[in-house]
């Protein structure tokens, strides 16, 4: 919901607001406007206050569903039945949001909670620490690169290297000192990235799940041998959060945890393994045959 408003109203507005609190919200000079460090103080406050208020007098249509925001590829499988779960069990239904940001607008509260392919360092948040994902290249088609059935970490550090340093997976310190690419393209954004590796402007890295999608037919995808994993965070805020955001946390990292347990061998499985790696002597062997046919 978008509250509109002229220029004198905002201005009447915001000169009563410093009038009840007795400060001094804005500094204004005749070429700008900016917060004062007062009303910096108050915007840290209330940034993810008004948007629980802009949920509560929105229409009944609107209201009640959880906002999930990323910012790059949704993982596969386990997303997915984490929403579908949340959703049977609630009743409350689950938006998914891309947002170009480095948080996905869950500091600004224009998410509830962000699935992140970093840890970052955010106060006010809760953080859940999901797992990692294993990293694949992107190579322009034509490319001799493209040819090869995989790549290591090191060897992209010879060619350019494309990055979204706003909501991207990697950074030049994800290198050793002394074997970092000596050239960068910078983009803004995830688009934007796919587009300059498909324009050969340069190579690129993203989660493995890429492997199992089509993205672009310029742009040819490989696994990355000995590459930095890529850790998955989910993030919510500690105060003014959504009420089920906790919850839908919960249950996505019992979704991720299904999917990723590898199964147990039976013992039968894991004694035949064992003892066809195993060498014995002759006469163990015989002895063992014989116990075994008693």
């Amino acid at each position: 919901m978008t509250l509109e408003t002229n220029q004198p109203t905002l201005t009447r507005s915001i000169h009563r607001l410093e009038t009840a609190l007795n400060v001094k919200l804005f500094d204004r000079t005749t070429r700008s406007v900016a917060l004062s460090h007062a009303g910096r103080e108050l915007h840290d406050k209330l940034q993810f206050l008004l948007p629980r208020l802009e949920e509560a007098l929105a229409p009944p249509s609107e209201k009640g569903k959880v906002r999930l925001g990323f910012t790059w590829l949704l993982p596969d499988g386990w997303v997915h039945d984490a929403v579908s779960r949340f959703e049977d069990e609630t009743g409350v239904g689950v938006s998914l949001i891309r947002r170009d940001e480095t948080l996905a607008g869950v500091d600004r509260g224009a998410v509830d909670i962000a699935l992140l392919r970093i840890a970052p360092a955010a106060r006010g948040m809760r953080q859940v620490r999901l797992g990692e994902e294993p990293r694949a290249a992107a190579v322009p088609c034509r490319s001799p690169l493209a040819r090869r059935n995989q790549l290591t970490w090191s060897e992209l550090a010879d060619h350019p290297v494309v990055m979204n340093t706003v909501s991207g997976i990697t950074d030049i310190t994800d290198w050793p000192e002394g074997r970092r690419p000596s050239t960068v393209v910078h983009c803004e954004n995830f688009d934007e990235w796919l587009e300059l590796v498909a324009a050969e402007k340069g190579v690129g890295v993203v989660p493995e799940l890429v492997l199992r999608r089509q993205l672009h037919p310029a742009v040819r995808f490989i696994p990355l041998v000995d590459a930095p994993p890529v850790p998955l965070t989910l993030m919510h805020p500690l105060q003014g959060a959504h009420p089920l955001a906790r919850r839908f946390t919960d249950m996505a990292k019992e979704a991720f945890a299904d999917h990723h347990v590898r199964p147990v061998p039976r013992p039968l499985e894991m004694a035949g393994r064992t003892l066809s790696r195993t060498r014995m002597p002759k006469s163990s062997v015989e002895r063992f045959k014989s116990h075994a046919g008693r």
